[in-house]
């Protein structure tokens, strides 16, 4: 199974959901129709179950994960993201982009995949703002910081930089975001007082 939602999961980020034929999926698959519907009930339960496989345990291993954390979030929260950012062994097949790219593609036009795929999006901001409020009682965060607000910040500047980031991996288009995110997080702490 992981491996047909693996290879699936290639197929779609090549093509397109909407460009795949079950056709183009059965040949690369090597599979017979037969084989393909004792599994999946069609191509949309078939991407379901790569996006339920492999995109949430990607994600949540990248980006949610490390929020479980007793020390300061805003460190731990920049590293997360520079790691989701960084091609090659860690983040074999760049899951954020493709997510992205998935939330769009299926935008309009299909409402339960485009549920799923938001539904991480929920579930990584219900993390963030969890952590960012926890940082804000253990004195890491100024008490003034809007939480809900800067998670979406944090979840919009990240799949802005994978669109930007697309078909290259760009280092120092990386730095400066990584850089510019560090300065923004700085704002966030309690400023000492003043006598």
């Amino acid at each position: 199974m992981h491996r047909l939602c693996g290879k699936g999961l290639e197929i779609f980020n090549e093509k397109g959901y909407y460009n795949t034929s079950l056709d183009d999926i059965l040949k690369q698959l090597s599979l017979s129709k037969g084989a393909f519907y004792h599994h999946f009930k069609s191509k949309e339960d078939y991407f379901i179950s790569i996006v339920q496989n492999l995109i949430v345990q990607k994600v949540y291993a990248l980006l949610i994960e490390p929020l479980n954390t007793e020390e300061n979030p805003l460190p731990i929260i920049v590293e997360s993201l520079e790691n989701a950012l960084e091609p090659g062994k860690k983040n074999e097949m760049a899951y954020g982009f493709m997510l992205n790219d998935f939330l769009t593609e299926f935008n309009k036009r299909n409402e339960e995949i485009s549920g799923y795929l938001k539904d991480i999006l929920n579930v990584w901001e219900v993390n963030l703002v969890s952590v960012l409020k926890k940082g804000k009682l253990d004195g890491y965060i100024a008490r003034h910081v809007d939480c809900e607000g800067v998670a979406t910040y944090i979840i919009a500047s990240y799949l802005g930089m994978r669109s930007l980031m697309m078909d290259s991996s760009n280092r120092q288009l990386k730095y400066q975001y990584v850089q510019q995110l560090k300065h923004y997080f700085k704002s966030l702490e309690p400023q000492p007082v003043m006598a």
